[in-house]
């Protein structure tokens, strides 16, 4: 959401921690010389500060609020607050400008909530690749060449059993130099049934890429979502086009995966297809930024600013998710969300279809997936009554897990489905079921195939 990022040394984990990395593409040209990932009172390129440092810093933060921050009560009421500490001598401890800047974030937030709003510490290098408040030529061409090697943060994109699309992408980079990344992925993922979009690590990013993405989904131009800017007391929109290259996917059904770390443009994507009905949303409240921000470079205090000039306006709901953040269709922890969001368009698409061959095969992956989300607990008694030789397979138990092994393969840890049969998250396609004879003793073992197929093989050895 974004137009530009800086983001200073020192506030590297706090701002991940918030989702706000939307910027990864800038983030490495700023860090290129810099101390990366220095803990507070670490960097050697930190300034030693006073009282009267301090107040300048106050009052240039304090106009910037009071000309630019979206809520004009709100800039006020922060400046106030910010005096406060000052006059009360709360910052008087304080020698380092990394910590008072940080310092001044938590304060500003503490007021705000607004996780697109903070201070930070900027070295003389870091501010050298900025004219005025804008990226010089030189640093712009530097990190287009990052986010090209970073393939705009397209991370994954393939098919799941089923025919069910799944896309991995971190950021929404602009449409103007990530376009044709993601134009070749969506028409990827053109002849799915179902698609998964995965934003648990998405920091935000440019609403031109919301717009090009979300247009494949849609079948008409589609008022998407508004930007008000409080400067210009204007209102900015955005539509779905009406042209894109390849087919539309506008008759799947789509899932969007989020986690507390998903935040500002990820929110943006993920409130317009939730409010518009076009997915279902699944995994965890997300972080709960919807303000667009600009960046402030002071240079003669070597401080920079991220400044929220707006707030966006749904035009369903007529307000947005700032500080709140949206709460999934579905919850579940973000580590079962992939699984969970594939199970429910395996069982959708297993409703749709008359034909047997795929009702076995989406049930197939249904009981695989159920097994991956909630796995049979099996007693290790039992489990050491399983191990031993079966001709060519070799099952082990280690560390209170069963492995499985063919002569001349790889050895893969075994997910028990039930107390006899277990399945293998890197092959799919098959199970193993243990049989027992009338006294309790394991005399083979089945290997059961997704085609119906069955091989068995006796016990040879404990």
């Amino acid at each position: 959401m974004s137009k530009q990022t800086f983001m200073p040394t020192i506030l590297l984990k706090r701002l991940v921690s918030v989702g706000f990395w939307m910027a990864l593409v800038v983030l490495i040209v700023l860090l290129s010389s810099d101390s990366r990932g220095q803990t507070s009172g670490m960097n050697p390129q930190d300034k030693n500060i006073n009282a009267q440092t301090q107040l300048e810093v106050i009052d240039s933060v304090s106009q910037a609020l009071n000309q630019v921050y979206v809520f004009p009560e709100v800039a006020k009421k922060m400046e106030k607050y910010l005096r406060e500490q000052y006059k009360n001598k709360k910052y008087k401890d304080i020698t380092s400008l990394d910590q008072f800047t940080q310092k001044l974030t938590e304060d500003l937030q503490e007021i705000s909530h607004d996780k697109h709003l903070w201070v930070g510490f900027a070295s003389d290098e870091m501010l050298a690749r900025f004219r005025g408040d804008t990226l010089t030529d030189e640093a712009k061409q530097l990190e287009l060449e990052e986010r090209r090697r970073d393939n705009f943060c397209f991370k994954e994109v393939k098919i799941l059993e089923g025919n069910v699309g799944y896309l991995d992408f971190r950021c929404f980079s602009d449409a103007a130099d990530a376009g044709f990344t993601a134009i070749a992925t969506m028409n990827f993922l053109a002849y799915a049934d179902a698609v998964i979009f995965d934003l648990r690590q998405n920091g935000g990013g440019s609403p031109s890429m919301i717009q090009l993405i979300t247009s494949y989904l849609l079948k008409e131009p589609t008022h998407l979502n508004s930007f008000y800017v409080r400067k210009t007391d204007s209102i900015n929109q955005f539509w779905t086009q009406a042209y894109v290259e390849g087919p539309r996917l506008t008759d799947v059904d789509v899932y969007v995966l989020t986690s507390s770390y998903t935040f500002s443009g990820a929110e943006e994507f993920t409130y317009n297809l939730k409010n518009l009905k076009r997915a279902t949303i699944i995994g965890e409240t997300t972080g709960g930024g919807a303000h667009p921000n600009d960046i402030k470079a002071f240079h003669n205090l070597n401080v920079g600013m991220s400044l929220p000039f707006g707030r966006a306006i749904n035009p369903i709901t007529g307000t947005n998710w700032e500080g709140v953040g949206i709460t999934p269709d579905i919850q579940v922890p973000q580590e079962k969300a992939l699984q969970t969001a594939h199970k429910e368009a395996l069982k959708k698409l297993l409703g749709k279809t008359t034909d047997e061959t795929r009702k076995k095969s989406f049930t197939w992956s249904m009981e695989t997936l159920d097994a991956l989300l909630n796995p049979a607990k099996v007693d290790i008694g039992l489990m050491n009554k399983y191990a031993g030789k079966y001709g060519p397979r070799m099952i082990t138990l280690e560390d209170g897990e069963l492995y499985y092994q063919r002569e001349g393969r790889p050895k893969y840890k075994m997910i028990p489905m039930s107390q006899d049969t277990f399945m293998f998250d890197e092959v799919r396609y098959f199970r193993l079921k243990f049989v027992s004879d009338s006294s309790g003793r394991v005399t083979e073992v089945v290997g059961l195939y997704d085609n119906s197929r069955t091989d068995s093989s006796p016990r040879t050895s404990e």
